[in-house]
This record gives C-alpha cells, structure tokens and sequence, in this order.
C-alpha cells in the first residue's frame, strides 16, 4: 500500500467523533473509568493459520508490534479451521482479556461466540477479514484492506491491458478460501470492472485456498481442461506463484503465453514480477500492527475508534517492483 492510511500517532490516533461509536459498547475501555497501565493489558489474537506469506507476514507484524508496545499478547493459530477461532475465542473469554481481535476465517458463523464476548465485557477488533453479521454491536472497529477495491484494480488492468481485444479473452480465476470475505469481494470487485468488455470471460473459476500448493494443483487441472488460456486472475500472490509452476511445468512462459494478475504483493510475488512472470499486483499490506496496537490504546484511555479503517492500497508494474524491492519489509 502506498502507506497505511494515515492513523499514527497513539491515543489521539484512531479518536472518532462520538457519534462514530454506532458499534454498541466495544468504545469503553475494558478497564472501566480508569486506563490500565499497557503493561497489565492481556489481548488476545486468534489468527487464520500460516497459509501464505502475506499471513506469516501479518503475525509477525502483530507479535512484533505488541512486544514493542509492551502489552501482553496471547496468541492462536486456527489452522485455516473456524471452530479452531471459535475455540480460541472462547478460551480468551474464559481467561477475562482486556481485549480479543481476530481475523475471521470465513464470513459466517460468529454471532454466538461474539455475543459471548459482548456478554463478558470484552471488546473485540476485526483485522484483515470482515464478518456478515446484521449486528454491529459485536466488535468495535475492523481495521482491514477494502477487497473489492483490490478487485476493481486488479479488473481496470485487465480492461486496459486487452482495450483492443476483437476476440474473446479467456480467464481463469484462482479464487481464496471459500466463503472468507477476500475470496468474495475479491472476484464481485474484479467481475465489476472486467463487465465492461464483452470479450473478457471468465472461463473456469476454484479455490485454490490462497496456498501455493492449491495454486499450483488448480492451474495444472485448468490446463488441461482449458486449452486456450490467456490470463490467471490469482486472488493472492501465493496461488499465483503455485500457477507458475504448473505453467513452467507445462512447457509455457508465465507472463507472456498466459499473463498473471495477482493480490498481495509480498516479497516472491514482488520478485516474480520484477522477473516478468507476474503481470501486475494489487498491493494489501500484511502491516496492521501498529494500527491495531493504536486501536486499543485508545480504547483503553477511554476513547472511541471508527467503526471501519481502511488501509491504503498501491498497485505494482514490473518496473515499480524492481523499484520497490530493495527497501520491502515483506
């Protein structure tokens, strides 16, 4: 992202108006009237799994950032499962934290334990993912990447790319994780854009899980099924560097006999760009935490947050990544 939408400093940070706090009762400090000092703070963090280099780059950056903070950071891995989240949350309630913020692993399903959290008093941070829950009093704030926006970039590129194109432009779409939100967004902000152009088709569409062994296993059974490919829509850097594999396996040039458009830009995606096997990355910055540090202290002071904070997001040619490369933190 070009920089992180601008919420630095702590405290005064991410502060909202008063009448920002629609999301019920996650603005008070869990601490009652009086902050606790960082160090007496407990959080809890139930993270998806490992399943890509964006993620171990995001837990990294959490870890990181609370242990800099000084606030004690109690942490899970789901393992990509969400009754493994559910499990974690629930322990997090049982052991009375401050604070619990997740990254939902799909969508759906939360309302009871969240509603746990709210009965207990524990306000609770979305990172990364949303929930589709008609009640918003169940967290206080989701601090995350808007994914149909990285859909629509990664579409207009496409759109640009073949504005010329008289004959069908055959696509193939390695989607994330059924039913996680990037997954969804990513393909309703991409299929948006790509409408524009009746030539443009999406011609076979699967989860490859956003893991590279799924990118690579999907692209081998597109090959074969689809014998006329021109381009591969990757919902994250991981899948489509699996897909290069299986178009180098195949005999073809990524990049050139079938152009790549991927979501993340993590350092071997970055790579693969710069080496003219990627065509182009939308960028979502794995380095939330910071912000999320910010976001609970302010809670904790007593204050409110903004019941929705984007990130910023760039976008990355061959040329802005052999740029960019050198200074990349992930």
């Amino acid at each position: 992202m070009k920089k992180l939408l601008s919420i630095v400093a702590a405290g005064a940070l991410l502060l909202g108006l008063a009448g920002c706090a629609s999301s019920g009762d996650g603005g008070d400090s869990a601490g009652g009237d009086a902050p606790k000092a960082l160090g007496d703070l407990v959080v809890g963090f139930a993270q998806v799994g490992a399943e890509s280099g964006w993620r171990t780059a995001n837990t990294k950056d959490i870890q990181d950032s609370f242990k800099e903070a000084g606030i004690e950071l109690k942490f899970s891995d789901a393992q990509q499962k969400q009754e493994n989240q559910i499990k974690a949350i629930r322990s997090y309630i049982q052991q009375g934290v401050d604070y619990i913020a997740f990254s939902p692993v799909v969508e759906t399903g939360w309302d009871a334990v969240l509603n746990e959290a709210k009965a207990a008093g524990i306000p609770v941070i979305l990172t990364d993912r949303a929930v589709d829950s008609k009640d918003t009093s169940l967290y206080v704030s989701f601090l995350g990447s808007d994914f149909i926006e990285e859909g629509k970039k990664a579409g207009q590129w496409v759109l640009d790319e073949y504005k010329d194109a008289t004959e069908p432009v055959n696509i193939v779409q390695l989607e994330g994780t059924t039913g996680a939100a990037p997954a969804i967004d990513r393909a309703e902000g991409f299929a948006e854009v790509i409408a524009d152009n009746e030539n443009l088709k999406v011609v076979a569409s699967q989860t490859g899980d956003f893991t590279r062994a799924g990118g690579k296993q999907v692209m081998e059974a597109m090959l074969k099924s689809q014998p006329d490919i021109d381009l591969v829509y990757a919902h994250n850097d991981d899948m489509g560097l699996g897909a290069i594999e299986a178009i180098e396996a195949a005999g073809l040039v990524p990049g050139e006999d079938i152009k790549i458009v991927t979501v993340d830009a993590v350092h071997d995606g970055m790579q693969a760009l710069a080496d003219g096997k990627i065509n182009f990355i939308v960028e979502c910055s794995p380095l939330l935490g910071a912000q999320l540090v910010d976001i609970i202290k302010t809670l904790n002071e007593g204050g409110t947050v903004e019941p929705r904070i984007i990130t910023e997001e760039t976008t990355f040619t061959q040329e802005q990544a052999i740029e960019a490369l050198p200074d990349r933190k992930y």
